[in-house]
């Protein structure tokens, strides 16, 4: 019998790693919005800390990383670990940023959720219909 419920905990080990890995690379979800001058995007990020968060622009290419010490596979024997502990995501800014002002002009970090504000610029002159 205890063969049978190590190769169990093996087989929940692995799906677990492997599931981790493809959140890791699909996660986090992201939601993005106008209002009347800025882009606003949200992004989910619960149980890193905003000091291992890291934001940089590259063109209008938003990079998020993030890497979390995952404390608790030294102390205990773990059976299944899902969540994520790595995030390495761009993120396209389908808009223009206002001229001069390429980089994030704020960025929060409040209960697990990012949230990062670009100021915007209208792209086109607008035309009076007679």
């Amino acid at each position: 019998m205890g063969l049978i419920k190590h190769m169990a905990k093996e087989a929940m080990r692995e799906i677990g790693n492997k599931s981790r890995e493809f959140y890791e690379f699909v996660l986090p979800p992201v939601d993005m919005y106008l209002d009347d001058s800025s882009l606003i995007i949200t992004i989910d990020m619960p149980g890193f800390k905003k000091e291992d968060i890291h934001l940089t622009m590259h063109g209008n290419v938003l990079s998020i990383n993030a890497k979390k010490k995952d404390t608790a596979q030294e102390k205990y024997d773990i059976i299944c670990n899902q969540r994520p502990n790595i995030i390495d995501k761009k993120i396209r800014i389908p808009l223009k940023i206002k001229n001069g002002e390429e980089k994030v002009s704020s960025a929060k970090y409040t209960d697990g959720v990012l949230v990062v504000e670009f100021p915007t610029e209208s792209s086109g002159k607008k035309i009076s219909i007679e």
